[in-house]
């Protein structure tokens, strides 16, 4: 049963899909903006809040979660030492997604997802 569980799923297995995410949230927080089809865009967002949010606490015990969720040191710094900083007092929604026309060799949804 599938109750609860509203990930999608890309046409990829659970490692091939967590390798997939990480390598998307590092291209994300490296460049700060991304331009990428709209689901992965929507899959994205929440995958970066959540580190953003733990990169606010500072403590070694989070910056090792995000190591271990990006497997990129340099880019749990970055979150750690210039992003989460940015968005101090804000409660959440660290990110925005603005829908873009769609491919012409497709017709995907496209999307553009950066950080406000």
């Amino acid at each position: 049963m599938r109750h609860k569980n509203h990930n999608r799923k890309f046409s990829r297995e659970s490692g091939v899909r967590r390798a997939f995410m990480r390598s998307l949230a590092v291209n994300f927080i490296t460049h700060e903006k991304m331009e990428t089809t709209l689901a992965r865009a929507k899959e994205l967002r929440p995958y970066v809040e959540k580190l953003v949010t733990k990169g606010m606490v500072g403590t070694l015990a989070s910056h090792r979660l995000i190591i271990s969720r990006l497997a990129s040191e340099t880019c749990a710094k970055k979150i750690v030492s210039d992003i989460a900083p940015r968005y101090k007092g804000r409660a959440g929604g660290y990110t925005r997604i603005v829908k873009l026309p769609v491919r012409k060799s497709d017709a995907s949804e496209r999307a553009l997802i950066e950080f406000i």
